[in-house]
């Protein structure tokens, strides 16, 4: 399945919540899920009177947990079978490992206004961890790893308005960030508690569990 290219507020509506996959867009009053809050289509608003199964909620918590990472389905499927086979809780296993991908990363230091940005930036070079410009947007963090905007990249004009809002931005107890140096710093992995995301993880641990 190749990822999605379309408007990325279908994907809203199509969940029936905000995913916030346009950054601070989906905070404005021009927010196309504030104004159509059902599904899209030509039979979009009849779909929220139909009875959905088990199954169909399972299905839908996955649907929205992928395209809130922008994840396609064989990489979520390893990434469900990873946390699988980890100590623990698989679904915070689950969360925990979306978490630690370096363009979710970048998007909670505030170097980017979302994850499709994030993604973006860190697949042109835009990042370094610990020094080495790493451009793998799958990229799995480790405790005490540094990401840094590249040299070569703090005259881009869109790093220069994404640094200038650095200073107002509040990062996860998990991770620290210096505006200054333009850096941040992965402190340990986050727990369930700390990761804000609303997903219902145990559907999808029964949805693959059938």
């Amino acid at each position: 399945m190749a990822r999605y290219i379309g408007p990325v507020c279908r994907q809203c509506r199509r969940e029936g919540v905000k995913l916030y996959l346009k950054g601070d867009k989906c905070y404005g009053d021009k927010c196309a899920f504030t104004k159509r809050a059902y599904a899209p289509g030509q039979h979009g608003q009849g779909q929220a009177r139909k009875k959905v199964s088990e199954y169909g909620l399972q299905l839908r918590e996955k649907q929205k947990t992928r395209r809130v990472y922008g994840i396609l389905e064989r990489q979520f499927r390893a990434y469900f079978e990873k946390a699988d086979r980890q100590k623990g809780i698989t679904g915070e296993n689950l969360l925990i490992l979306l978490e630690r991908r370096l363009d979710n990363v970048v998007f909670r230091l505030g170097f980017a206004n979302s994850r499709t940005q994030a993604r973006q930036l860190v697949r042109h070079g835009h990042f370094t961890v610990d020094g080495h410009r790493v451009d793998i947007p799958s990229y799995m963090v480790k405790p005490g790893e540094v990401i840094q905007i590249a040299e070569s990249s703090k005259e881009s004009p869109l790093i220069k308005e994404i640094a200038e809002g650095l200073g107002h931005k509040t990062v996860a107890a998990w991770l620290e960030m210096s505006a200054q140096d333009m850096s941040g710093k992965v402190v340990r992995f986050p727990t369930r508690e700390e990761i804000d995301t609303p997903i219902q993880e145990h559907l999808i641990v029964e949805l693959y569990s059938r």
